[in-house]
């Protein structure tokens, strides 16, 4: 009985998987099971992290804001924090989100100081005039 060659796309499709795998260590990039089972690890796994990284930028963020906010004590906002901040900022309805203020604070920490500056004296004028 002659031998018949089987057609191409399964050996197609190994090879695309074994692209994929080719920066793997030991039988993770030369086995076809182990790679199609790293296939899916490494893909779950970036899948899952994408979604850590923006916690933890957010999370550095809120950190950085936090300790340039602190970092200032002023004799009429003995504890002014980020919360307070923010709070201020969604009442005066100003679009500045968390990244932004992060890299005033970083590259013009006085820049963030006006900012709560007049946010506070916008606050206190408020109460001053019973408008809340």
């Amino acid at each position: 009985m002659t031998r018949i060659r089987r057609g191409y796309i399964a050996r197609r499709r190994r090879t695309k998987i074994r692209l994929f795998a080719s920066s793997f260590r030991g039988a993770h990039s030369r086995l076809t099971r182990t790679i199609t089972q790293q296939k899916i690890k490494a893909l779950v796994s970036a899948h899952r992290d994408r979604d850590s990284k923006k916690r933890n930028f957010r999370r550095l963020w809120i950190i950085r804001i936090n300790a340039i906010i602190r970092e200032r004590v002023v004799e009429w906002a003995l504890s002014y924090s980020y919360s307070r901040l923010i709070h201020d900022l969604y009442k005066r309805q100003l679009l500045l989100n968390r990244k932004i203020l992060a890299q005033i604070a970083i590259s013009n920490r006085n820049c963030l100081y006006m900012i709560s500056n007049e946010l506070y004296k916008y606050k206190e004028v408020e109460e001053s005039s019973g408008i809340i």
